[in-house]
């Protein structure tokens, strides 16, 4: 277990964490409206998302929908269907509780998220930016938490080491690339869970 006064910089996932997966839960919502399994849906659509570069900036919105249209025949506007999506990313109060919590007593909480330009969006309708000293969202980076390079470009961006650095995120295989690269991650699975880290950790 790391003392506390190790960790100076926690990067906190968006979608999952900070707030409901409006993305898992919409597409869920559209793959029933479309009589898909959602299973297999949400493994297309995550997919394409990836594949087509809308998450890194290279390609957009309506390139995504219409590809995905093309692969599962799903019916809809492109404004509907990202609204499916963006109404159920509610951001969830005891996690900014914790932020500021965890930024009185002087640690950086950063947002570290593979998200499209949907984020900044979501920003506009309920602004949370302002709660992290910094967002590193892959839509402007160019780059995702696929790649353990945006790790380490954050932490030296950051001019942080990985052992000062807590990590959480919904995704094993974000976690497990985070992991690799020496920092400190919470798998979060549920805010009761994430809590006990945090005493874990000696943060609260």
């Amino acid at each position: 277990m790391r003392h506390k006064s190790s960790l100076t910089t926690i990067f906190f996932d968006y979608g999952g964490v900070l707030a409901e997966e409006g993305f898992t839960l919409g597409l869920a919502v559209i793959a029933r409206e479309n009589n898909l399994d959602p299973a297999p849906f949400f493994h297309t659509a995550t997919e394409t998302i990836y594949a087509c570069g809308y998450v890194t900036g290279n390609s957009t919105e309506h390139t995504y929908w219409q590809l995905l249209r093309d692969q599962t025949g799903i019916q809809g506007e492109d404004r509907a269907l990202t609204e499916t999506i963006l109404s159920r990313f509610t951001l969830r109060p005891k996690m900014l509780a914790a932020v500021r919590a965890l930024r009185k007593q002087g640690l950086n909480p950063v947002i570290v998220s593979d998200q499209t330009d949907w984020l900044d969006r979501l920003n506009q309708r309920q602004p949370f930016f302002h709660e992290f000293s910094q967002v590193f969202n892959s839509y402007h980076l160019g780059k995702t938490k696929r790649e353990p390079s945006l790790f380490t470009d954050i932490l030296s961006a950051l001019k942080v080491e990985p052992q000062q650095a807590l990590f959480v995120d919904d995704n094993q295989g974000h976690i497990d690339r985070a992991t690799a690269l020496g920092l400190e991650t919470h798998l979060f699975q549920s805010e009761e869970l994430f809590f006990t880290d945090l005493t874990r950790l000696g943060l609260v």
